[in-house]
């Protein structure tokens, strides 16, 4: 029985009754939008509030891992490397002055002495720095362990040698040669290697730390996007164009972005400078200093084993060589310039000193060659060889301080990004609620 006033479906025309069929489904289906209403509401609120603090969870995390990399690098990877470099050094400064000591015959004079002692204790203290500050479980550790068991086998030959020398025999040259190959075939090719080891850590830690963190960015730009998806839903539902809560919620994660953009920026920026304006030209500076005291060597052994067959010469020009170019490359802006330019300028007196020994030797007066490669002259090849090494030094020092300053800049940049990246995020989060709350309270 229908109800009275509302006609039945069969007493109507079939137009009539098919319009009808359709108020009601449409009537239903109002029904059925208004019903699920709040359930929508509440999960696109779960959905924003999800982003909003994943965003600032992923991008807290993201920058303290790398400020902690960053602070890793100032106080553990830096040191070691500039320690690595130290013994890399050292002994090479030890071989030189061995032989140069080795010239002077019997009592060789105090600072010789004292410059071969003081390499010898440097370089055995930085062995125990790079033990203490790694540990047994490192992967150079055999490293290490071969260099700290040859070094006392090498100041044992040398020792050997200069007492052979103070008696004048002459077998005092051929343990003194060996002392040197064993410096530089098995030492210094060890040395070599950890030394390249340390510094490639800090350059993977500085070519990791320019790279943009994706995660990190992306991430609000998702949120911001649900945002901007939701503000459009609401209008459409209740007719309202702005959302203040959402919008507020927006442009905190504008801000967050921003920040992270611009501190990642500055940080990356001074990461490059560090690596251009220090990693790279310390790596030039130290091989440098490497190249001098080979070069000094094959000078002084030359002298010690009388040599003529040309060997030492040709190690001599060959290592001068590679030298003379890496200062010349060197780049005029970069930190220690004016130390390469000392450094230059102290080369090019060696050279004319060392060229001043062949022509004694080629005269057969040894003493006068001998004088020139150790005497106390300032255009000797002795004090020539010390104003080049000291003038690299410096230059290194330079450079090392200009590498930590820009590494502690990038990191310091990074301070306060981590908490306030979930300080701003768990904002946002909070301004979505405030912004949907009202909504919500609609159905109630």
């Amino acid at each position: 029985m229908a109800r009275t006033g509302q006609p039945r479906l069969d007493e109507l025309s079939p137009r009539a009754a098919a319009a009808a069929v359709r108020r009601q489904l449409d009537a239903t289906d109002l029904r059925a939008f208004v019903r699920s209403s709040p359930a929508r509401l509440i999960a696109v609120g779960l959905l924003l509030l999800g982003l909003c603090v994943i965003a600032g969870v992923v991008t807290a995390t993201a920058v303290s891992s790398r400020q902690h990399a960053l602070d890793q690098l100032l106080d553990q990877a830096e040191p070691d490397a500039n320690s690595a470099q130290r013994l890399y050094t050292s002994l090479s400064v030890a071989d030189a002055a061995a032989g140069t000591a080795f010239i002077s015959g019997g009592l060789e004079p105090k600072p010789v002495r004292d410059r071969y002692d003081q390499a010898v204790g440097e370089a055995a203290a930085e062995l125990v720095t790079q033990s203490s500050s790694t540990g047994a479980a490192d992967p150079d550790s055999r490293l290490r362990a071969g260099i700290a068991a040859a070094l006392p086998v090498y100041s044992g030959l040398v020792e050997t040698a200069r007492a052979n020398n103070r008696e004048g025999h002459p077998v005092g040259a051929a343990y003194l040669s060996e002392a040197s190959n064993l410096m530089q075939t098995r030492m210094l090719p060890m040395a070599r290697e950890l030394q390249e080891h340390r510094s490639a850590a800090i350059v993977a830690t500085q070519r990791h730390h320019v790279r943009p963190p994706w995660a990190a960015i992306i991430l609000p730009i998702v949120a911001l996007a649900a945002l901007a998806g939701a503000q459009w839903y609401l209008a459409r539902r209740w007719h309202r164009v702005l959302n203040p809560g959402l919008l507020l919620a927006s442009a905190t994660l504008v801000a967050l972005l921003g920040w992270i953009v611009i501190a990642g920026s500055i940080s990356a920026v001074s990461t490059v400078h560090g690596r251009d304006d220090g990693s790279v030209p310390t790596a030039d500076l130290t091989e440098s200093r490497i190249l001098v005291q080979q070069a000094r060597t094959a000078e002084t052994l030359k002298l010690v084993r009388r040599d003529a067959s040309g060997d030492y010469d040709h190690t001599y020009d060959d290592t001068t060589a590679k030298l003379t170019a890496l200062l010349g490359e060197y780049p005029g802006g970069a930190p220690g310039s004016g130390n390469v330019g000392t450094a230059r300028e102290a080369l090019d007196r060696w050279k004319g000193a060392h060229q001043r020994m062949n022509d004694a030797l080629a005269r057969g007066d040894f003493p006068g060659a001998g004088s020139i490669a150790i005497g106390p002259g300032a255009n000797e090849a002795a004090a020539s060889v010390d104003a080049l090494d000291a003038a690299l030094a410096d230059g290194l020092g330079g450079t090392r301080n200009t590498l930590r300053a820009n590494v502690s800049d990038a990191a310091r940049v990074l301070d306060v990004l981590a908490p306030g990246a979930l300080i701003l995020a768990l904002l946002a989060a909070g301004l979505v609620l405030a912004g949907l709350w009202p909504r919500l309270r609609e159905y109630r």
